[in-house]
This record gives structure tokens, C-alpha cells and sequence, in this order.
């Protein structure tokens, strides 16, 4: 293992509180989970395949949102790509799909090492930086991958931690589009 992988590891699961360990597959229940909403968070985008350089608000503030919280250490996260891809293709732009990391990003893991791992693993759609975990502890984050829908109004309304199908990602992603 690399030392930046075991640093940004490490990194990360003490910014959750331990908790990002790989996933057992068991469905998270956020607090927001059909509630009143998640607060928007304004994040710095990495200039990546598919990401603009600049900032993404999540949830978006015109449409449904979908991230997926990864870790560059993390081989789950590099197993759901190919499936985070073909879901990504078939939804096109119906939501504000995502994915972002809680890594240190600027001191246990820099902005090229993340690019660098997204062309890796065929990314094509915005990713993001949450080094702070203020966006995941919103969410209720707990492991790595895991993925949430957001509706327009803000609400989460699926979360799960664990590698999944495109075919499951795109049905959850229609809990958010009404389809």
C-alpha cells in the first residue's frame, strides 16, 4: 500500500469518526430521509474529465441530485466506477449527478492524485472535494461507497452504502425523478 493511500485513508476515517470503513452493503438511514431537507453546501470542484473547475452547490438548487462519496484508497469505490458510468450516461442530465470525496485534498492527497485516479477509473461527471465532511456528515455518511438521491426540495429520499448495479442506481435515481 503507498503511503498517500494509508494517509488519506487514515485521514478520512478520522474526519468520520472511524466510520469509513468499507462498506457492509447496509442501507444508512439519514436524518433528512423524507424530512424538511438538506442545507445546501457549496463545494470546490477538481478539474477533472467531465468536472469544471470552479464550485458545485449539493443538492443542486434546480433539480434532483445524486452523489457518490468515494475514496481514492478505497477499492470499492474504484469497483463502482464502471457502474456509476453507465448510470450516469442513461439519467444524462434529468439530475445534478456528482461524486465527491471527504480526502484532504491540498495535504494527504492533492488535486492531480484525485484526477489523476478519476481518468483511472473512466470518470466523466462533476467530483468534487468535502475535505471538511461537512456535506457527508449532513448526510450520514458511514462508509465508503455510498450513494444519495436528493429531490428538488432537498429531501433525501434513498441512501445506501455499498458497490451497486447501474440498473440499482438508476432505480433509485428515479425515486428522485418521478419516473
Amino acid at each position: 500500500m503507498r503511503r498517500r493511500d494509508l494517509l488519506a485513508g487514515l485521514a478520512s476515517a478520522g474526519t468520520l469518526g472511524g466510520a469509513a470503513l468499507v462498506a457492509t452493503g447496509t442501507p444508512i438511514r439519514p436524518a433528512s430521509l423524507g424530512g424538511s431537507g438538506v442545507d445546501p453546501v457549496t463545494l470546490e470542484t477538481i478539474p477533472a474529465p467531465g468536472s469544471r473547475d470552479g464550485e458545485t452547490t449539493i443538492p443542486a438548487p434546480d433539480r434532483p441530485t445524486f452523489v457518490d462519496f468515494f475514496g481514492t484508497w478505497c477499492p470499492p469505490c474504484a469497483e463502482q466506477m464502471p457502474d456509476l458510468r453507465a448510470a450516469n450516461d442513461r439519467i444524462g442530465d434529468e439530475v445534478h449527478f456528482v461524486s465527491v470525496t471527504t480526502e484532504g485534498v491540498g495535504w494527504s492527497v492533492t488535486e492531480d492524485e484525485v484526477a489523476d485516479w478519476w481518468i483511472e477509473h473512466d470518470g466523466n461527471w462533476p467530483v468534487a472535494a468535502d475535505p471538511s465532511a461537512e456535506l457527508a456528515a449532513r448526510l450520514d455518511v458511514g462508509g465508503y461507497p455510498t450513494a444519495v438521491t436528493i429531490d428538488a426540495a432537498g429531501r433525501v429520499r434513498w441512501s445506501d452504502t455499498g458497490v451497486h448495479t447501474a440498473d440499482d442506481l438508476v432505480e433509485a435515481i428515479r425515486t428522485v425523478t418521478g419516473e
